[in-house]
């Protein structure tokens, strides 16, 4: 069983996404271990990109100031390698755009992205009718292939996602970019979870808009896991070590 898929078996995992190299490459390193430190069970280590589109305005911040920064995948790479030697029992999943895997190459950018402690992929960008080749090398590096439902998907594509995620299918609350949201429609979210497990049989994620214990505390009673974005980015963007230990915990909290 892979690293992620063994965490999801033991328990409902909370997920915290953070920016690699922003506001800079130590920083980030900072707030991962806080984040971890803290209770996140799996990291997604955001690889800087230039044209982030399923991103809100905040994780687009952080996209922008790293990529100005010259922040590379070769840097994350980096990062996940120091993160893994320290924290050999998180599993690492890098959510990238496809472009910077285009342009060095699925197969070294696979190969180069397991070497340095990476355990999956989430990329927003590459549909699924479109991966069949870029999971079969990822799968073949020893890494995993997470795809994204939103509410819209129909139960055809359900399915096509079901059949190309690996250890567990990441479910988009909410129409739209990421961000913090007041509240989330909980009676549709508990519904499509509830029709997406049925026809895939995967554990189902939720993430966007999550904010608040309130938010975990509900989730976890729907879905297998919990996602959290925009609210560590907010904090990651103000150096603010102890606000997202903050925060974690209180997410944590929800979850228990």
């Amino acid at each position: 069983m892979s690293l992620i898929g063994e965490i999801f078996s033991r328990k409902k995992p909370l997920i915290c996404y953070f920016m690699a190299g922003y506001p800079s490459l130590e920083k980030s390193y900072e707030t991962a271990k806080a984040l971890i430190q803290s209770g996140a069970d799996i990291l997604e280590v955001g690889v800087p990109f230039s044209d982030p589109v399923a991103d809100g305005p905040t994780i687009q911040v952080a996209h922008e100031k790293a990529v100005k920064d010259g922040i590379t995948p070769v840097n994350v790479f980096q990062l996940t390698e120091k993160l893994k030697k320290e924290f050999p029992d998180i599993p690492l999943i890098l959510m990238t755009y496809y472009n910077p895997i285009y342009v060095m190459g699925e197969q070294d950018f696979c190969k180069l992205a397991k070497e340095k402690g990476a355990d999956g992929f989430i990329v927003p960008d590459l549909p699924p009718e479109e991966a069949e080749n870029f999971k079969r090398i990822a799968n073949s590096s020893g890494l995993e292939t997470i795809f994204l439902l939103a509410p819209t998907s129909h139960e055809r594509r359900i399915k096509l996602i079901g059949e190309m995620s690996d250890s567990f299918i990441y479910y988009v609350s909410l129409t739209g970019i990421t961000g913090e949201r007041d509240t989330l429609p909980w009676e549709e979210l508990e519904n499509k979870v509830r029709q997406i497990k049925k026809i895939t049989g995967k554990k189902v994620a939720v993430g966007f808009g999550v904010s608040k214990k309130e938010h975990t505390q509900k989730l976890s009673q729907i879905s297998d896991g919990v996602i959290v974005g925009s609210a560590v980015v907010k904090l990651q963007g103000k150096a603010d070590i102890e606000g997202i230990k903050s925060l974690v915990k209180q997410l944590k909290e929800g979850m228990e």
